[in-house]
């Protein structure tokens, strides 16, 4: 009876105790991770694909702090040592800018998960998306849009026909915000090999070299404010080519008021990224580290290509892009990474140094008559 009495004793403390701690375990509040990301159809694809499953995965609350750009806001808070974000989605050339200022953690690209075949993620993620303070999450390309009933039957396939005005005649919309995009179009129409743009446009015979090949359709070529603009170009006829971003031909091609669909030629698509970056000296690092891996999983990557006109980062992610779920529309034809065989990537590194002597030479020749 003593023994019983015992033993029921100790199984009723064990029990209560159980039930005690189970309940501050359930009532404790759960860790916090914030994203800085965009607004509007961007930021949602990113938390139905990649905010929400991680929170779920890992019992953490997941935060949304809207980032419209720049570094100005991360500089600040590096500097203070008072963090209102853990984990950043930032355009390519931000996040360049920002490992060059320090304010990012390193990235270690042996931590990264390898792709669904097996890969490594150096092999698997395509050039440039693993940087040493950033790891790419998306990609998007600036491409030649076509007007196809300009052109019947014969319609331009490669990046020479844009500048091919007796074949092909009509107007070229072209960008004058930056000679960016503009000049590596020039150089890889006329003949240089991908590997020498850069060096090519480091020297003033390379430069004049792009300007005289963008002379040669300066007769055809209206310059838009925007890649709106620019798709409604070809929808009224203002233009039968124009050179924007591959979202925007996906934007025109569903919006309910399109006149017809959008031809889209992918030689030499002019590719960049949005990559995933980590305040530098944030208390939170371990944890934001924890996401990026998450995220940038073959399947996480292809989940959030199928809500938005951006491919997955790393190649094994395209096996699990489906159909717009809002849409019912086949994602894989808008989407760079599905028809990688000629992609450029673009140097932001590059455009940081020499952007502002360009810019000068740039202006001079559109505001050129």
């Amino acid at each position: 009876m003593k023994t019983w009495t015992v033993t029921a004793i100790g199984i009723a403390v064990f029990l209560g105790l159980a039930v005690f701690f189970g309940y501050l375990f359930m009532s404790r509040s759960k860790p916090v991770l914030t994203v800085a990301t965009w607004p509007e159809s961007y930021g949602h694809a990113q938390a139905t694909a990649q905010l929400v499953p991680f929170g779920n995965a890992s019992g953490t609350n997941v935060l949304i702090a809207v980032y419209d750009g720049g570094t100005s806001d991360l500089a600040h808070q590096v500097a203070s040592h008072q963090f209102h974000w853990d984990v950043m989605d930032m355009e390519l050339p931000d996040a360049v800018s920002a490992c060059a200022q320090g304010l990012l953690e390193p990235v270690d690209a042996s931590a990264l998960p390898a792709g669904t075949g097996g890969k490594s993620a150096a092999e698997d993620f395509v050039p440039g998306a693993i940087g040493p303070c950033w790891v790419a999450s998306v990609i998007y390309s600036q491409v030649i849009a076509v007007a196809p009933a300009s052109f019947g039957d014969h319609q331009p396939a490669t990046t020479a026909d844009f500048f091919d005005l007796k074949a092909f005649p009509g107007k070229r919309a072209l960008s004058a915000a930056s000679a960016k995009y503009n000049l590596e179009l020039a150089l890889l129409a006329d003949g240089v090999a991908a590997k020498d743009v850069y060096a090519q446009l480091s020297t003033s015979q390379g430069i004049s070299r792009a300007l005289n090949k963008l002379s040669t359709i300066r007769s055809e070529i209206v310059w838009h404010q925007g890649a709106a603009e620019a798709a409604k170009m070809l929808s009224d006829g203002r233009a039968v080519m124009a050179l924007l971003p591959n979202w925007a031909v996906f934007d025109a091609d569903n919006d309910p008021t399109a006149r017809f669909k959008l031809g889209l030629i992918w030689d030499r698509q002019l590719y960049e990224m949005e990559a995933f970056g980590i305040p530098k000296g944030n208390p939170n690092a371990a944890k934001a580290s924890d996401f990026v891996r998450f995220a940038t999983r073959s399947e996480n990557l292809g989940h959030m290509a199928s809500w938005i006109a951006y491919g997955p980062a790393r190649k094994s992610g395209l096996a699990y892009v489906g159909n717009n779920p809002d849409l019912r529309v086949a994602m894989a034809p808008y989407l760079p990474t599905a028809h990688f065989d000629t992609a450029f990537a673009v140097d932001d590194t590059w455009w940081r140094l020499h952007g502002a002597d360009i810019a000068v030479l740039w202006r001079a020749f559109t505001d050129k008559p």
